[in-house]
């Protein structure tokens, strides 16, 4: 039949660099194949985290500033939320001042130091695995490279060696070798967007931890919140929502 369309089955690609490629070869895809798990369970993780600090910032707002006391406002959150953590520590600090090597330090200085240690670390756990995906980004696309390199070097040396240097001897493998780079490409791109993304959130939920140390110890040393005007406010006030 000259009408039929003849069918061409493409011996290159994918599962033929797989299965035709040597350990070298092989090593790359698993590599890049860790490398993108790896990223996007970073991501997904750290936005989970996200969400749930900013809910947290939400409730605090709600709950927290509303209490008639410090205590009061301690026991309206979940235990284990970081704010909680932050206020327990700065009660604990204004609390247990007295009869200590600490008393040296002046109890003004003293909540300062021990908020700003418990809002730190908060924020460190925050930025945990941020780098992951930056070293992902910045070196995923060199790995592919590598990868393409080393697949056209092996078909080089394999048409060196047939003595044939026709189209197909040399567009398929070389054609193949290129998946390598374009895998290192599809790797770092959702990475690095993902590393800017998140930064930029964390960001701002690093500014609702600072406000929060900031009003808990000026109530704590003067019974009252102060705003960025300078002007004390009764704790019931809100400070600035995260949107």
């Amino acid at each position: 039949m000259e009408n039929q369309a003849t069918t061409v089955s493409n011996p290159y690609g994918l599962s033929a660099l797989w299965s035709g490629g040597d350990i070298i070869t092989r090593s790359v895809l698993i590599l890049l194949l860790i490398m993108s798990l790896a990223s996007w369970y970073v991501m997904l993780t750290k936005l989970w985290d996200q969400r749930k600090l900013k809910n947290s910032a939400r409730v605090v707002e709600k709950q927290f500033w509303t209490a008639p006391s410090v205590k009061d406002g301690v026991e309206r959150l979940k235990k284990g939320d970081e704010f909680r953590g932050i206020a327990e520590d700065g009660l604990r600090a204004a609390s247990h001042h007295d009869g200590r090597l600490t008393d040296r330090i002046d109890l003004n200085e003293w909540i300062t130091m021990t908020l700003q240690r418990s809002t730190e670390q908060v924020q460190s756990r925050l930025s945990n695995g941020l780098g992951l995906l930056a070293t992902v980004g910045s070196t995923a696309p060199f790995v592919g490279l590598f990868g393409t390199v080393w697949g056209i070097l092996n078909a080089l040396v394999g048409i060196g060696i047939a003595g044939q240097a026709s189209i197909d001897k040399v567009a398929g493998p070389v054609g193949e070798a290129l998946i390598m780079t374009a895998l290192g490409l599809f790797v770092a791109v959702p990475a690095v967007m993902g590393y800017n993304w998140l930064l930029g959130r964390n960001r701002i939920l690093q500014d609702a931890l600072r406000n929060f140390g900031s009003d808990l110890h000026a109530y704590l040393v003067s019974g009252a919140r102060v705003d960025t005007g300078g002007g004390p406010r009764p704790a019931a006030a809100k400070a600035a929502a995260i949107k």
